[in-house]
C-alpha cells in the first residue's frame, strides 16, 4: 500500500512537471504579447510550479519520516 501511494505521488509530480513544460512551449507559441513580457509570465508561473512541487516534496518527505518513526517505536516495543 505505501508503494502505491509513493508511487502515485511520484507520478503526479512528473505529469505536473510535464504539463507545465507543454503548456509553456504552447504558450510561446500562441503569445500575442512581446516575448519580455512572454518570458517574464512564464518565468512567475514555472516560479509557481516549483513552489508547488517543492511543498509537495516537502510534505511527501515528512511523511514518510513519520511512517518510519512509527515503525522503529514499534520495534523497539
Amino acid at each position: 500500500m505505501y508503494y502505491e501511494e509513493r508511487s502515485s505521488g511520484l507520478s503526479f509530480l512528473a505529469g505536473l512537471i510535464l504539463g507545465a513544460a507543454i503548456g509553456a512551449g504552447v504558450a510561446l507559441l500562441t503569445a500575442p504579447q512581446s516575448g519580455k513580457r512572454t518570458r517574464r509570465q512564464l518565468k512567475q508561473a514555472a516560479d509557481g510550479v516549483r513552489e508547488s512541487a517543492t511543498e509537495r516534496w516537502d510534505g511527501f518527505t515528512d511523511d514518510v519520516r513519520s511512517v518510519v518513526k512509527s515503525g522503529r517505536r514499534r520495534i523497539r516495543r
